[in-house]
């Protein structure tokens, strides 16, 4: 793998980190069932994908 590709995967890890944080934070935060469980599925959801690009590295 070159040094480019691990930078990409390096910055979809820190992404997909953020993306899992702020929907954390909002499931914290959210009142509304619907809402906790919609933002729960996408913290669930960045999850999955930060475990496949940290499967790559």
């Amino acid at each position: 793998m070159s040094s480019k590709e691990l930078l990409y995967i390096e910055d979809a890890l820190g992404h997909a980190e953020f993306l899992s944080k702020q929907c954390q934070d909002a499931v914290n935060t959210l009142q509304d069932p619907q809402l906790k469980a919609q933002a729960q599925q996408l913290v669930d959801k960045n999850r999955q994908i930060f475990g496949r690009f940290y499967a790559l590295v």
